[in-house]
């Protein structure tokens, strides 16, 4: 069985394992990326973050991004009935990014992939990996390809970009059980041909259906919009028929795309995803380093996978390229606590929007501007900014706000009746 000899192995050729690439090549190191799938492939995760700008930016992707023409987005719209929250992410708190793109995320990736292979990382698509061996931080893993033709790879050591195969966790038994209850979603690409009768597409649109249920509303450049509805499995079940009929039935049964979606064209029949939440023991070991979705993976609302993605892929390659030059790496604290901030961030939000607290909070009358952008730059990536008071207490903030407001709304009421 032949070896090839790298410095270091990325799983993945997905935002995270490019991102990885891509800076540890930059710093002079030989990489190559092993993909089980061939590019382009179809997956989720349409809305990006201006976050991830930073780390597309040092990844050296931004230039070749453009070039596709991605729907630019400028911040994120959320609806209940007839009460609207708008959020433009040039009102954020933290200074960055005040803009990035909603992507068709097979075109996204496969330019990531594309733009880390012309610069000279080799991409090797449908290759599985089916074993790895360790001694040490050293590495020799097992790779198949779609020939069945087997091969093995030395490393120094291992990025696992990997997403949703989650190659690591699964080859060491660290998966664990999220901490999120099962959700499902149910979606479509469609041919919005009545988007003018909407909204500007510059933005998400996230719509509450009923407590627990909620639509995303993502437009692209191509005049397809990505039209999707979470919330648990039992709301579905009470939908009779096809995948397409529930579809058309649940468009129907809401307000807001009643009519704008009503026998659109789909792009590809809705398709299913559902118990994505997951988590592991650890992110990172001896001669390894887990990023993206293989550490964990929330929920859809708030966008938040792209940019864990791209950052935890940005702060690991450049803990790596320490690693091999022989310095002392603090992995604990280096990675894996700042990595949590965001994800323990991102999970606060989760759950405060399927609690109904973020109903509260985004629908008041006349909210305070400061709060607002505060708020905003969560929404916007920068959930590592501990000066925001919503993100240093992430986990009490939301709560004392909103029960702040249903106490002022309250004393209110009884004012107006006395």
């Amino acid at each position: 069985m032949t070896i090839e000899q790298v410095d270091v192995l990325v799983i993945g050729a997905g935002p995270a394992g490019t991102v990885a690439a891509s800076i540890i090549h930059q710093a002079g190191y030989k990489v190559k990326v092993v993909e089980k799938q061939q590019f382009p492939r179809f997956v989720i995760g349409e809305s990006l973050l201006p976050r991830s700008m930073d780390a597309l930016q040092e990844a050296g992707f931004i230039e070749a991004i453009k070039e596709k023409g991605f729907q630019q987005k400028y911040g994120a719209k959320f609806v209940k009935g007839d009460a609207t929250c708008d959020f433009t992410f040039e009102e954020q708190f933290t200074p960055g990014w005040t803009w990035t793109w909603q992507v068709t995320r097979a075109d996204f990736d496969k330019t990531l992939a594309d733009t880390v292979e012309k610069m000279g990382v080799p991409v090797a698509y449908e290759t599985t990996v089916t074993d790895i061996r360790f001694n040490g931080s050293d590495s020799v893993t097992t790779v198949t390809d779609k020939n069945g033709q087997q091969s093995q790879i030395a490393a120094r050591f291992i990025v696992d970009g990997s997403g949703y195969g989650r190659v690591i966790p699964r080859l060491f038994n660290l998966e664990k059980n999220s901490s999120l209850q099962p959700r499902k979603a149910l979606f479509a690409h469609t041919v919005d041909e009545r988007r003018s009768m909407a909204d500007e597409p510059n933005r998400i649109t996230a719509v509450v259906h009923q407590k627990g249920v909620w639509i995303w509303i993502i437009p692209f450049s191509t005049g397809v919009t990505s039209v999707g509805f979470v919330g648990d499995p039992e709301f579905f079940a009470a939908y009779p028929g096809s995948d397409e009929e529930k579809y058309r039935a649940l468009l129907e049964a809401e307000p807001y795309t009643r009519e704008r979606f009503r026998d659109v064209p789909l792009v590809f029949e809705p398709r299913i995803l559902e118990s994505w939440s997951a988590t592991t023991d650890k992110f990172y070991g001896d001669g390894f380093v887990l990023t993206g979705n293989v550490t964990e993976f929330l929920d859809p609302i708030f966008s938040s996978g792209v940019t864990l993605a791209c950052v935890s892929a940005q702060t690991a390659a450049k803990l790596v390229i320490r690693k091999l030059k022989n310095e002392a790496v603090d992995w604990e604290k280096e990675y894996m606590e700042p990595t949590m901030q965001g994800v323990n961030t991102f999970r606060s939000y989760v759950m405060a929007w399927y609690e109904g607290t973020l109903d509260t909070i985004f629908f008041k009358k006349d909210a305070d501007p400061v709060i607002k952008g505060q708020i905003c730059s969560v929404l916007a990536g920068y959930v590592w900014d501990l000066d925001n008071p919503f993100v240093k207490n992430h986990d009490t903030a939301l709560k004392r706000l909103a029960r702040t407001i249903e106490l002022t709304e309250k004393l209110k009421s009884s004012s107006e009746i006395e």
